[in-house]
Formats: C-alpha cells, structure tokens, sequence
C-alpha cells in the first residue's frame, strides 16, 4: 500500500523547515483543499519517516521551557520525493462526497427537504468559493511570477485554481438541479 501521506510530508519539509503543529495545520489549509490528514496520522508518519532517514529534526526551544522539534528533508528524502513525483499516476479512485450519497437516497425524504438540502449546500459552496478567492488574491499579492511554471508558488496557484474551479462547477450544477425542483 502506498503511504501518500509520507509523501505529502516530505513535500511540506522539502518547501521549508516545519513543526509538527505547522504539519498539521497545513492539513487544515493550503492541502486541505485537496488531501486531508489528522493530528493522529501525522505524528506516526512523522516518527517512521524519521526512522527511514528521510526526514530529520533538531529541537527548538520556545518561551522559557517549550521543546519543539522542527522536521526538515534529508538527501534521501528529497530522492524518494522526486522518485514519487516522476512516477506515472493512476487516476484518483472516486471521491468520497457525502452530499452526493444522501442525493442518492434523497428519494427517503420529500421533496421541500431534498430542495432545503441543495440550498444548504450552495451557500456553503458559495462561501467556500470566496474562502478560495482571497486566499488565491493574497497568493497573487506575495508572488507576481505566480503564474510561471517552476516559480516558489506555482503549484500552490495550480491548486487554488482547480480548486476554485471545482467549486464554481459544483455551484452551477446545484443551482441547475435546484431551478428542476421550481418546475
């Protein structure tokens, strides 16, 4: 089994020195748009990528007492990155949706509920879509070269843009299904 996770932390580390706690929270940022992870899986990928040689740490201290180790990416972890990242891919196994599995038993609930259900999921949609939108504005405001290939944040820009496209589809499609409850 392909521990994608691993290599989901070695790029993180390859970009720049991180915590554990900046590991995670990247997860609920930036990646999350895309792969999630939890404080649970993290800290165990950590120790083995550790013990593989791929990463390293040194120990910092914060405040008066505070311990914290920050990972960085070893030779070899940098080789196994870029080994994975030159390696063909297969397409994604589906996508877990939740909303989509409920829309295919919304057949169980009447119809005023399973209408209630779109308009919920538009405005979250809606309002994820302008999370996207600042976050691809901010990016644009730190790095003018964003839309070269092989620039510092060039990947991250390739992510917030499909990212934001995903969402204007998903949006389009939920009002389009939403105008078949009006008819």
């Amino acid at each position: 089994m392909k521990r994608t996770l691993k290599y989901a932390i070695l790029g993180l580390v390859h970009k720049e020195e991180m915590s554990g706690y900046d590991i995670t929270s990247q997860f609920k940022q930036e990646i999350g748009q895309f792969w999630s992870a939890k404080h649970s899986q993290i800290y165990p990928e950590l120790k083995r990528l550790t013990d593989e040689g791929l990463i390293e740490y040194r120990t910092s201290i914060t405040g008066a007492k505070l311990e914290k180790k920050l990972y960085c990416i070893t030779a070899k972890g940098t080789q196994e990155l870029t080994d994975w990242l030159l390696s063909p891919k297969e397409l994604p196994e589906t996508e877990k949706d939740e909303f989509m599995l409920m829309l295919y038993f919304s057949a169980a609930i009447p119809k005023e509920e399973s209408k209630r259900l779109f308009e919920d999921q538009i405005v979250k949609r809606e309002e994820k879509l302008e999370y996207l939108y600042e976050s691809k504005k901010s990016l644009q405001r730190l790095d003018e070269n964003l839309h070269v290939p092989g620039s510092g944040q060039f990947g991250h820009y390739l992510v917030l843009s499909r990212a934001i496209n995903r969402e204007e589809s998903y949006i389009i499609w939920l009002k389009e299904t939403l105008a078949l409850f009006e008819e």
